[in-house]
């Protein structure tokens, strides 16, 4: 079964661990889309549940390892953010699996590689996610254009 993964990673740290896995020719699966964002703390919470609402069935925010961030303490606030929405995704009845935050340098294009594969695995085990896209989908397009 084919899953839709979306990683978004910090252009600092993750995307260029990408791009050192893409040069390298490792190998990670394809059904990861990649969106580069200036630090992991960028990444609202909305992002995230906006990604779920459109259809992806898993979620990895990346960002620079704790004490390294180009914004100083970018990943604290990261950290701190996704604590709060694991949480809100179990209050939810999301399956906390879906979601991971990864600390990964831009000399890590391996970890970059193993960690995409290793998350697709475990996204793939659980599933589609069928309970937040569909109905979903259309009651946020109807909210976005109704200024909501």
């Amino acid at each position: 079964m084919r899953v839709n993964v979306v990683a978004f990673c910090c252009n600092w740290c993750s995307y260029a661990g990408a791009d050192l896995a893409g040069t390298s020719r490792l190998v990670y699966p394809s059904n990861v889309k990649i969106i580069r964002v200036p630090c992991s703390c960028r990444v609202d919470e909305a992002f995230i549940l906006r990604a779920f609402a459109r259809g992806a069935d898993g979620v990895i925010v990346c960002g620079c390892h704790i004490g390294d961030c180009h914004y100083a303490t970018g990943n604290y606030h990261t950290r701190q953010r996704m604590e709060s929405l694991f949480g809100l995704l179990a209050f939810m009845g999301m399956e906390r699996e879906r979601l991971r935050l990864e600390w990964i340098s831009a000399s890590e294009g391996a970890k970059f590689a193993d960690t995409m594969a290793e998350f697709t695995a475990q996204v793939e085990k659980l599933g589609k996610n069928e309970r937040y896209t569909g109905d979903c989908i259309k009651a946020t397009d109807a909210e976005a254009a109704e200024g909501i």
